[in-house]
């Protein structure tokens, strides 16, 4: 099969999934190589003292509480390693895809690293709120070499239908509807690394524009 061919593919699954269901998981959204080099270059954003301790709340409210959520963050910000490019490549063609398919208007992809150390969590939460209206799909892709459902960090995605949970496999794509699914990130007994990020729509412009 054809990268092409794959990439359609690979599409289309993720596609009937957010159609039937809300959500999708695609196990192998990334190769190993392209897993690998991306794990490379979080820890050299690391090494550079590019991570910083994710906060949560708006505005005065805003605050560093790691009961609630204890991970670290680095947004994919310019100048890109070739493996970020690769990545953002592949999230352009889904965003297409899914424009073409379900037609939500979405106009971009962001997305930060995430380092989750052992014991780490993020309770129960929703990715979108009045402030952040323009994300409509969470998106997880996975940075982990080896993991075993014993290290435990599982994405717990709260459905209709009950809980589903994910592990946190190298190369595993979830991607939900960020208004409808509260989730959260449990416990792991070693260090989860991921990409997290958001498929956007413009934000509206004030009354009166």
């Amino acid at each position: 099969m054809s990268a092409e061919a794959r990439a359609a593919a690979v599409a289309a699954r993720l596609l009937d999934g957010l159609a039937s269901a809300g959500f999708a998981i695609e196990p192998r959204f990334l190769p190993p190589d392209l897993v690998a080099a991306l794990r490379a270059r979080l820890r050299e954003l690391e090494g550079a003292g590019r991570f910083r301790a994710a906060a949560i709340g708006a505005g005065t409210q805003r605050a560093v509480r790691p009961a609630v959520r204890g991970d670290q963050l680095c947004w994919l910000d310019a100048p890109l390693a070739q493996a970020e490019v690769d990545l953002l490549a592949r999230t352009e063609a889904l965003r297409t895809h899914i424009n073409g398919a379900l037609t939500l208007g979405l106009f971009d992809f962001e997305c930060q690293y995430a380092i989750y150390p052992p014991g780490a969590v993020y309770v129960r939460h929703l990715d979108r709120s009045p402030a952040g209206a323009e994300r409509v799909l969470s998106a997880v892709i996975y940075l982990n070499e080896a993991w075993s459902p014993a290290d435990g960090g599982a994405l717990r995605l709260h459905t209709d239908a009950g809980e589903v949970e994910v592990l946190p496999e190298g190369g595993t794509l979830v991607l939900f509807e960020s208004a409808r699914f509260e989730h959260e990130v449990l416990c792991a007994r070693r260090e989860r690394l991921s990409v997290a990020g958001w498929f956007r729509r413009r934000a509206k412009l004030p009354a009166g524009r």
